[in-house]
């Protein structure tokens, strides 16, 4: 049984993250997700989706995955190339990883973006190893954004992409609960008014300081880290030796990253 997401959302969204106020955005979580996964050590790691950015740019991980449902688009040029070391292409909703098989799964935007957002979370469980983490980031309802949003939803002119159903912090909580996920820590930001224009981004940017001390839980922004927890284990010290990920027959590798040739003359 397959669980379609939205495709067209995707594609929306993608074309929005060119606009000044989604390269802010995307600047914001970069410099979030690069201190979150940085610290986080194992074997395996996946992003879902959302390619224009590099939420694993700061692992270390060996196995460092981008999945998404199309294949990923050739660098142009003077934009940096692909820092995964391999794209796969599958539906969100099935993830093509053996069970208890990644460290770290990092959601940025999808589950607003998707049709069945439980059914991701429940693979996204499964697939994790015990103690294993998942890092979500989304749009904020309770802000200035979201309240934007809201109004342009009667009007017809949209602030952010449209085809989104945007999920409060406390109701990802609740859901991310009920599957042993334990909320670790999180990240409010992105305070300043909704307004589209560089010039204006610009003139609000002391915003960004004063809204995080003011009003910490309004920014238009969230990125949360949870950690699965499993009842009654005990841990005993690191697997040093672990495989990598068995992946589905109907897998598909559409990209692998080119060796760096540093050294060469």
């Amino acid at each position: 049984m397959t669980y379609p997401s939205s495709k067209n959302s995707i594609i929306t969204l993608d074309d929005w993250l060119d606009t000044p106020l989604g390269e802010y955005i995307r600047a914001w979580e970069q410099e979030r997700l690069d201190a979150l996964t940085a610290d986080i050590f194992g074997f395996n790691a996946v992003q879902i989706g959302f390619p224009k950015l590099h939420a694993l740019r700061a692992n270390r991980m060996q196995h460092r995955w981008l999945s998404d449902m199309q294949a990923p688009q050739p660098a142009k040029h003077g934009q940096a190339s692909n820092p995964h070391k391999a794209s796969v292409v599958h539906d969100f909703g099935e993830l093509p990883f053996a069970s208890q098989s990644l460290d770290l799964v990092v959601l940025p935007h999808v589950l607003e973006f998707a049709n069945e957002p439980h059914q991701i979370l429940r693979e996204v469980e499964r697939v994790l190893i015990p103690e294993g983490q998942v890092i979500i980031s989304g749009f904020n309802p309770a802000s200035l954004w979201g309240l934007r949003q809201a109004a342009g939803s009667v009007t017809g002119a949209h602030f952010l992409p449209e085809y989104a159903e945007f999920i409060s912090l406390l109701r990802l909580q609740d859901w991310l609960k009920l599957l042993n996920l334990e909320v670790n820590r999180g990240h409010f930001g992105c305070y300043m008014p909704p307004c589209k224009s560089e010039k204006w981004l610009r003139r609000f940017s002391f915003m960004e300081k004063a809204g995080g001390r003011w009003w910490p839980y309004c920014g238009a922004v969230y990125v949360v880290q949870a950690i699965k927890r499993v009842k009654g284990m005990t841990l005993i010290g690191p697997s040093w030796v672990r495989k990598a990920p068995r992946v589905r027959q109907s897998l598909t590798i559409t990209h692998k990253a080119p060796k760096s040739d540093h050294g060469k003359s």
